[in-house]
């Protein structure tokens, strides 16, 4: 009960919202813990509520306290961990820290298989926000080993081309996403960018007319919407949403 009024207290003259009650309960239920386990239960609910560059420092914490308490740096909690506030820092829109605790992560030895895939990616986003393509690529090229089956994997790979002014590698990128995810609403949008990178306005305007369609209210369904409508063209069909996959 103190903590809650405490944390009432707090958000008031903080000017905020008072929590939820659900979130207070999952403040209380992380508070029971120590260490680690705190530090990454706390992560998790900053998370949940979007506060990304809270939910950072908080696995970052959670790799600190790791790392004390294990016998080498290789210890998979330290790892992964910062992998996790790597991602969140990307989330938050500060690249350069997500590429530092992302680099301190790969180093080790706590990531395998997949975790170490999506590391990479994630490494290859925070070089594309600052501009360094050429890390971005080898990042990239990295993580194919182990989640080319991820669409999103080819997704960024397409964006990444165009970006880099590859028109063929951005063709054949998100042409593997299409496979993956034919009705993805994200991935029909960069499809449209990228006919539109290629001079086919013809296919651009389909492809961001089916995302548009597939995503009727969102946000990507919105911005392709606008993009067609840029192209001269009212998308009609862009309330009937086509069935997931």
């Amino acid at each position: 009960m103190i903590l809650a009024i405490a944390a009432i207290a707090a958000a008031a003259a903080a000017g905020a919202p008072p929590p939820s009650t659900a979130e207070i309960a999952s403040k209380v239920e992380c508070a029971s813990r120590q260490g680690v386990e705190a530090a990454l239960c706390l992560a998790m609910l900053h998370a949940s509520a979007n506060r990304y560059a809270d939910a950072a420092e908080q696995f970052e914490k959670a790799a600190e306290l790791s790392r004390v308490i294990a016998s080498t740096l290789g210890d998979p909690r330290t790892d992964r961990a910062l992998a996790a506030a790597g991602n969140m820092w990307i989330a938050a829109g500060q690249p350069g820290k997500a590429a530092f605790a992302l680099d301190k992560a790969l180093a080790g030895k706590g990531l395998e298989a997949q975790q170490r895939g999506e590391a990479l990616l994630d490494r290859a986003r925070a070089a594309e926000a600052q501009g360094d393509l050429k890390t971005a690529r080898a990042r990239t090229s990295e993580a194919a080993a182990t989640i080319a089956e991820d669409p999103f994997y080819w997704y960024f790979s397409a964006a990444l081309a165009i970006r880099e002014g590859d028109g063929g590698t951005a063709r054949t990128a998100i042409g593997r996403a299409l496979a993956l995810a034919p009705s993805d609403p994200l991935v029909l949008f960069e499809a449209g960018h990228v006919a539109d990178f290629n001079g086919d306005q013809a296919a651009a305007r389909s492809y961001w007319m089916r995302a548009a369609g597939s995503d009727p209210g969102g946000e990507v369904g919105k911005a392709a919407a606008k993009a067609v409508e840029m192209l001269g063209v009212t998308p009609a069909v862009k309330n009937e949403a086509i069935p997931a996959k």
